[in-house]
C-alpha cells in the first residue's frame, strides 16, 4: 500500500536570502500565484519594508516499501517549517547585523529508515521523531562589506559545511552517513540544531573559508532534546572546518559552472573502540573485560564537487546538466562508517515547455569499518552460531521534480536499497540478512 503525503521541504541555507524583494515573499513562493500575492491586507509587505520578513514550508512523503526491509507497506511523513528573518539595521539601526529562526512542526506515521529497512544511509531527509521542535536561532554580524561574518546561537553544520547543492533535489540526500552515523546524536544537523559560533571570511570573490565551532552533542531528538530547547553546552565541542572555490556563477559566465569544497572536522570528545575492551582482549569473548578501549577524539576529511558539464545558451550555473560528488574518511577503530562517497547527475530545464522542471540519478555508498566487522568475526568465532558479517550499505535514487506552480513542486522516486544497515541479522530469520529492496513514492514541496 502507498499513502500519499504532501510536503513542505526548505533548505536553511537558503532561508537568510529569502524575502529580500519589497513585498517580502521569498523567490520561488506559492503566493505569486494567489491574489494579491497571497498578501490582502499587505502585513507581509509592510513588515518587509521595516526589515521582517517570515515564511512556510510544508513537505510531505507518501512513501511505499514494495519489496525487501524488515517489512512492507505504506507510510506518510510530513514536516511543516516556519521559519523569521530580521535586518536589525533596518529595525533597530544595528549595521550589518541580522537574526533568523526556524521551527519544525514534524509528523510521522513510520519510519522509512527505523522501521521498514533499518537502514543506515537516509531514505527521506525529512524523517526525524514526531514533535514541534525549535531549530535555528541566531544573531550574524557582518563586516568588512560583507565579507566577514560571525554567526552565534543555536545553529546546524549541515546549513553549511559537507553540502552539495546540485545533489539537493534527491530525498536521501542529506547530512552524509559518516557523520550522522559516527557523532554523537548525529551531530548538530536536522532536526537538531546545537549551540555554536561559525566564522566565514571571503578573500575574494571566487573563495570562500568557514570555521564552526558546536557543542558536539546536540542530545538524542526522541528524549534528551525532543523540542529543541535543551541548549546544551557542556558536552566536548566539534570542530569543523571548509574551504570553497567557485567559478562562472554568473548568468553571462563564459565557462561551465562549478564549486569545490575542501573539509574537515575533529570531536574533542570520547569513542569507544568498536573491537577490543580496555586490556586488549575482543569485546566479543566471554573473558572481555566488557569495557570497550577509549580513544580521545575522531576526526574525518571530506571533498565535495558539483560540476555543470553542460551549459545552454542564456542558461544560468542551475540549468543543463550538473554531476556531483562527495567524498570522505575517518579512522576505522572507532567509527561504525569509515568511508563515505556519493554521486550523481542532475538533469534541469533539459525538456521542452518544462523549464523549470529537474530529473536525476544519485547513489550514496557508506563503508562499514574494518574494526565493525573484525567483532563480527569474533562473535561468530566465540559463539559459533553464523550471521551476516557487516560490510557496506549502498543506495540508489531516481527522481523528477516537476513544477507544478512556482514554489510548488511534485516529485515522483524510486530508491533501492543494498545492505540495509550494512547486512545486518534479518530479525525474523536468525542468521540470514535483511534483504535488499525497493522503495517507490512521490513528495509535494509548497513555500509560502
Amino acid at each position: 500500500m502507498i499513502i500519499l503525503a504532501v510536503t513542505f521541504l526548505t533548505t536553511v541555507p537558503g532561508f537568510a536570502d529569502q524575502g529580500n524583494s519589497s513585498n517580502g515573499i521569498p523567490p520561488s513562493s506559492i503566493a505569486t500565484s494567489l491574489p494579491a500575492d497571497g498578501d490582502p491586507a499587505g502585513v507581509r509587505k509592510w513588515l518587509a519594508q521595516r526589515g521582517l520578513t517570515y515564511g512556510l514550508t510544508y513537505t510531505g512523503d507518501a512513501l511505499g516499501n514494495v519489496s525487501g526491509g524488515v517489512r512492507r507497506g505504506g507510510l506518510y511523513l510530513g514536516k511543516l517549517e516556519g521559519f523569521v528573518t530580521a535586518d536589525l539595521e533596518k529595525l533597530a539601526g544595528l549595521p550589518g547585523l541580522s537574526f533568523f529562526s526556524n521551527a519544525f512542526q514534524i509528523q510521522r506515521t513510520s519510519g522509512p529508515r527505523d522501521q521498514h529497512f533499518g537502514s543506515l544511509i537516509t531514505i527521506s531527509n525529512i524523517e526525524a521523531v514526531p514533535t514541534t521542535r525549535l531549530s535555528e536561532l541566531w544573531l550574524e554580524q557582518k563586516l568588512l562589506n560583507d565579507r566577514l561574518s560571525v554567526r552565534f546561537g543555536q545553529i546546524t553544520a549541515d546549513a553549511e559545511f559537507f553540502v552539495s547543492e546540485v545533489s539537493k533535489i534527491f530525498i536521501s540526500s542529506d547530512w552524509p552517513t559518516i557523520t550522522g552515523a559516527n557523532l554523537p546524536s548525529g551531530g548538530p544537523a536536522y532536526p537538531l540544531a546545537t549551540p555554536g559560533v561559525r566564522v566565514k571570511f571571503d578573500p575574494g570573490p571566487h573563495w570562500s573559508m568557514l570555521v564552526g565551532l558546536f557543542n558536539g552533542d546536540p542530545g538524542d531528538q526522541a528524549n534528551a532534546n525532543r523540542h529543541g530547547i535543551n541548549f546544551r553546552v557542556n558536552d566536548p565541542p566539534l570542530l569543523m572546518g571548509e574551504v570553497q572555490y567557485r567559478h562562472n556563477q554568473h548568468k553571462d559566465a563564459p565557462g561551465l559552472a562549478g564549486t569545490l569544497r575542501l573539509g574537515g572536522w575533529h570531536h574533542f570528545g570520547q569513542f569507544a573502540d568498536l573491537r577490543f575492551d580496555d586490556t586488549g582482549v575482543p569485546l566479543a569473548s566471554p573473558f572481555s573485560s566488557g569495557s570497550a578501549r577509549l580513544f580521545r577524539g575522531t576526526s574525518g576529511l571530506y571533498g565535495i564537487i558539483d560540476q555543470q558539464i553542460y551549459r545552454p545558451n542564456g542558461g544560468d550555473a542551475n540549468s543543463g546538466i550538473s554531476v556531483f560528488s562527495r567524498i570522505a574518511a575517518t579512522p576505522s577503530d572507532r567509527n561504525l562508517i569509515d568511508f563515505f562517497l556519493d554521486g550523481g547527475i542532475v538533469f534541469a530545464g533539459m525538456l521542452p515547455g518544462r523549464p523549470d522542471d529537474k530529473f536525476g540519478a544519485s547513489f550514496i555508498y557508506a563503508h562499514m569499518s574494518d574494526r565493525v566487522r573484525g567483532f563480527d568475526r569474533d562473535t561468530i568465532a566465540f559463539t559459533g552460531m553464523g550471521q551476516p558479517l557487516r560490510d557496506f550499505e549502498l543506495t540508489f535514487e531516481l527522481s523528477y521534480q516537476a513544477q507544478i506552480k512556482p514554489g510548488w513542486t511534485v516529485q515522483p522516486l524510486f530508491e533501492y536499497i543494498v545492505h540495509p544497515g550494512g547486512n545486518v541479522p534479518d530479525p525474523i530469520s536468525p542468521g540470514a540478512a535483511v534483504k535488499s529492496g525497493a522503495l517507490i513514492g512521490v513528495r509535494s514541496t509548497i513555500a509560502y
